[in-house]
């Protein structure tokens, strides 16, 4: 879909925006008119025409790009235009353009044959970081795409090692019973019921000397909603609610790759949400890793439980940013749909950053309160906190308040994301997707490069 120009033969793409278009057809051929008229083009987002040459055979690409440049103004090409290589012309944002080519270039391949094959674009060598954020946002595709019969925990493990090795960074997998010993109970709780058993991942890379940079991401491989067991209909997609642990394993390929000044510390607790004679049940009573006790109104409350764990672990650490991505709560998709992720934050600075760089890049992410009043919903008569509470309203700020009591203080964000398309948009087909990924690297990379 997008590799470095080396030179070949490519057929050209001119962009034009549409408020632009009068002008370019000011100094236009009657028969390049005559080619616009006839197909109708007005230089919409993804439009496009082939103009002829010479000799009357099509010749170049004129591609629009609607309003502005953005991601999404080429984002269908890769699957509409002829397969072929094609280079850009008159772009102002050739990266920007590129990335959303790229992403609409997307197809999950593993078990069937591709639809058809995407058109190449040739980008410029001052142009190829776009291919590590184009790689790590299909790697976090990929990985939720992925069924959960091929991405149950130990296959969670198996992709985190490829990425250890790929850039020589260092691993930790806590597995099973030694989680106990450990103190990781509610991570073991939550996972004990499957086949196969849960683990704590802990990557750690880079300089220990430089600022620690620490990802948390809630690796439920499969969620049935366990023993208060979720609807069929609400458990079909419940393959994607590892989709956190993917976030996470994307952006630290995307730390390393640009080999960001940081000590990277990336925690995956990784389980499967099933239903067996050794299911943990409503009323239960864990003591996390925090030496909190908790009891389980709901055990489809599950993410919460394993990430709080692993927000305790992490916080030890007392790193400059720690930030964790889970599918965490419909509550978030309620407030805010599926496209846009819901941000929580104990550092303004932090957030508004974040923010900031989500929308400069074209990933858009969204800040909701903290609001602690809320923290009552969560009480309980027997434990210190419940997982989940019987009031249907602000779901997904008790979520954030609970884990927020595991983080100690370190500078925190946490996204409850949606990691899926529900539609097909330009640069984001249907399936597996990484939202906030790139918000949050920008920020790193402004934060810490210098």
């Amino acid at each position: 879909m997008l590799i470095v120009d080396d030179g070949r033969p490519a057929t050209a793409v001119e962009v034009v925006a549409a408020g632009d278009l009068a002008e370019w057809r000011g100094r236009a051929s009657a028969v390049e008119l005559a080619w616009l008229d006839r197909f109708g083009f007005a230089g919409g987002a993804n439009a496009f025409v082939f103009l002829p040459g010479g000799d009357g055979a099509p010749d170049r690409v004129l591609a629009g790009l609607g309003e502005r440049e953005s991601i999404a103004s080429l984002g269908h090409l890769a699957m509409r235009l002829p397969a072929g290589d094609y280079r850009l012309e008159g772009a102002t944002e050739p990266e920007l353009l590129a990335l959303g080519w790229g992403l609409g270039g997307y197809q999950f391949t593993e078990y069937r044959k591709p639809a058809r094959k995407p058109a190449t674009l040739l980008i410029p060598t001052a142009s190829a970081a776009v291919l590590d954020e184009l790689a790590a946002v299909n790697l976090c595709r990929d990985l939720v795409n992925t069924p959960t019969s091929d991405m149950l925990p130990h296959h969670m493990e198996d992709a985190a090692r490829r990425l250890v090795e790929q850039h020589e960074a260092r691993i930790e997998v806590t597995v099973g019973d030694e989680l106990l010993r450990r103190g990781f109970n509610t991570i073991h709780t939550v996972g004990r019921a499957s086949a196969s058993p849960p683990r704590l991942i802990d990557i750690r890379w880079g300089d220990a000397e430089h600022p620690r940079v620490t990802l948390v991401g809630k690796g439920v491989c499969f969620d049935s909603g366990g023993l208060d067991i979720k609807s069929a209909s609400n458990m079909r997609l419940m393959k994607k609610d590892m989709g956190g642990a993917a976030h996470v394993l994307g952006l630290a390929h995307l730390i390393m790759q640009r080999r960001l000044p940081v000590s990277l510390r990336v925690l995956v607790p990784a389980v499967e949400n099933a239903i067996a004679g050794n299911a943990f049940r409503p009323g239960d009573v864990i003591r996390t890793y925090a030496g909190t006790t908790v009891e389980i109104d709901n055990t489809d409350a599950e993410g919460r439980l394993i990430l709080c764990d692993a927000l305790t672990l992490a916080a030890e650490d007392e790193p400059e940013a720690l930030i964790d991505f889970a599918t965490l709560t419909g509550a978030a998709r309620s407030a805010l749909g599926p496209e846009l992720p819901a941000m929580f934050s104990n550092d303004d600075d932090m957030a508004n950053g974040i923010a900031a760089s989500g929308t400069s890049c074209e990933d858009p992410v969204w800040r909701m309160p903290l609001h602690a009043d809320y923290l009552a919903m969560l009480d309980s008569t027997v434990a210190d906190i419940a997982n989940a509470g019987s009031s249907p309203y602000a779901g997904a700020i008790t979520a954030a308040l609970y884990l927020q009591r595991f983080v100690g203080k370190a500078p925190w964000v946490h996204f409850d994301i949606m990691a899926w398309n529900t539609r097909r948009r330009p640069a984001h087909p249907v399936g597996g997707e990484a939202m906030g990924l790139r918000a949050v690297f920008g920020w790193l990379a402004g934060r810490f490069s210098g």
